[in-house]
């Protein structure tokens, strides 16, 4: 059985391991942060409706089989406050024309924005490359694990979602956008501006560009690469996108990454959320995948995957993953649901 938690601390060696798969700014492969948002997760899903902008909930998702830690997904409560702004390039056009000659040129131009009251943030969603693929959904239930979540906690989150993608890389990780762009005004490669944006943002407002940036100028491939995904990242777009998710026209000042958002009450597995007392199902038909929460004794999030159906106030899941549900530690009273 393969089932969701919140993260404890004992998980921080699985965590090391699967953030060195592929690093994120919220979920850097450095034991000493890694262990810094650990304790900031625990506090905050015990902790109240404020301040949300430090809190970052990191859920994992279990082997129970194997006993081991296989995947990982996080919110960050906000991104992009006064202390820490949100930088980006709007991705616009400028239309030139010349009566004299007539001649005319669409030109795509981009610009630096900084936002300061910002979104939460959805991020960091890393599955062990062995277990891609798996018919269980288990990406998609590491995704969806923050939504029901959300739904349920509201007040923890602001109304708009926040999404920023990975963008095309080359062989060797670098970004066409940033060997263009950003590389002529920080004198540092990408994988170095990348780790330092982690702890200090102030030299993105100090050295880069603040006027008006013309694609023209840019090499081909930077171009190319600006808004749109890397390959391993093209089923998140399409999934978003499914649920409700639009880009914003708005990309990562350093790489080009798409920026995409919603808002909390209108993503459909939220709208579509539902409630209700978990019992076996005996008809075997009607089932459909749900990704489903239950208060658990020692963990302050649990949810697990099951084929079920809605009937009054019941939700009827089959017996296979109902018998494998621990009765000791787990209520089945209040049991909080998303459709997979």
């Amino acid at each position: 059985m393969f089932y969701l938690r919140a993260v404890a601390e004992e998980d921080l060696e699985d965590l090391f391991t699967l953030s060195q798969h592929l690093a994120f700014i919220n979920l850097p492969p450095d034991k000493r942060m890694l262990l810094s948002k650990i304790k900031s997760s625990l506090k905050a899903f015990n902790g109240p409706e404020e301040n949300i902008e430090s809190d970052y909930f990191i859920f994992v998702l279990i082997d129970s089989e194997a006993d081991k830690l296989i995947g990982v997904s996080m919110i960050h409560g906000k991104h992009g406050t006064e202390k820490e702004p949100h930088f980006y390039l709007s991705v616009s056009h400028e239309k030139k024309y010349s009566k004299s000659i007539n001649t005319g040129f669409i030109h795509g131009i981009l610009k630096l924005g900084i936002e300061t009251d910002g979104w939460t943030e959805i991020g960091g969603l890393i599955l062990s490359p062995e277990y891609r693929g798996n018919p269980f959904k288990l990406g998609k239930q590491l995704s969806f694990s923050r939504f029901l979540y959300m739904c349920n906690h509201p007040k923890k989150f602001t109304p708009l979602i926040h999404s920023e993608l990975m963008p095309p890389l080359d062989q060797n990780g670098n970004s066409p956008l940033w060997e263009s762009l950003g590389r002529r005004f920080m004198n540092m490669n990408y994988q170095d501006a990348d780790k330092l944006s982690r702890e200090n943002k102030e030299f993105i407002l100090s050295l880069f560009p603040q006027g008006t940036i013309y694609e023209t100028l840019l090499t081909p491939e930077a171009r190319d690469s600006i808004g749109r995904v890397g390959r391993e990242t093209e089923p998140v777009k399409k999934m978003l996108e499914s649920i409700g998710f639009n880009y914003t026209n708005e990309v990562d000042p350093f790489d080009g990454g798409p920026h995409y958002r919603a808002a909390l009450k209108d993503i459909k597995p939220v709208k579509d959320a539902f409630n209700g007392i978990l019992a076996i199902d005996s008809s075997g038909s009607d089932l459909s995948p749900m990704l489903l929460e239950l208060k658990h004794k020692d963990h302050l999030f649990f949810a697990f995957m099951a084929l079920g159906k809605i009937e009054g106030d019941q939700i009827l899941i089959e017996a296979e993953t109902y018998h494998l549900l621990d009765k000791e530690k787990l209520s089945f009273e209040e049991c909080n649901g998303i459709y997979l």
